[in-house]
């Protein structure tokens, strides 16, 4: 059995809403990540629903030529409706208790779970692009990793892609940004 998984942080956008799309910038940005992709066996391209994540996969896809999929568990990880003065530390928080929730949010296990089924769902010798958000990113590689966290978090860029390879005899995680 192996899974190749490319793991995609959408390009630079205008906002964090649900109806925010990429800047011009992250346009670019979508389209470099196109042709990096373009130099590989791609079979599906699966992306949140939210604008910014939908816009650069289906840059991608149509350099690929596949048809995109949406998944609404690849959304970004909802942390609280309310708005916080100290942001980052309520997020830092929820990477060292995982089961911490806030107004309205859910925890980082509810979100590693959702996000973690999509993966276990790919079918064996695939090789699939999974576009999302920065937090949910992370939280995806800490289900095969759980020495990811906060910090790593932190690096993530728009854009950003990291190669997730499962086999038989464990998992591997590659940033590969640095190559486009």
């Amino acid at each position: 059995m192996k899974k190749i998984i490319y793991l995609v942080n959408h390009g630079e956008a205008e906002g964090f809403t649900a109806h925010d799309g990429l800047t011009a910038k992250g346009i670019v940005h979508a389209s470099q990540l196109a042709e990096f992709l373009e130099r590989r066996s791609i079979d599906r391209i699966i992306t949140s629903p939210l604008m910014r994540a939908r816009q650069t996969a289906t840059e991608i896809g149509e350099k690929l030529g596949i048809h995109i999929e949406e998944d609404s568990r690849l959304a970004e990880r909802q942390i609280s409706s309310q708005v916080f003065d100290d942001w980052l530390l309520k997020v830092e928080d929820t990477f060292l208790d995982l089961n911490l929730s806030y107004e309205d949010g859910e925890t980082s296990n509810e979100a590693m779970h959702r996000a973690c089924d999509v993966i276990e769902e790919l079918s064996d010798n695939s090789h699939t692009v999974l576009v999302t958000h920065s937090l949910l990113l992370v939280l995806l590689m800490r289900c095969f990793n759980d020495r990811i966290g906060f910090d790593d978090w932190q690096a993530i860029r728009h854009p950003d892609v990291y190669e997730l390879e499962i086999t038989d005899t464990g998992t591997e995680i590659t940033q590969l940004m640095e190559s486009i």
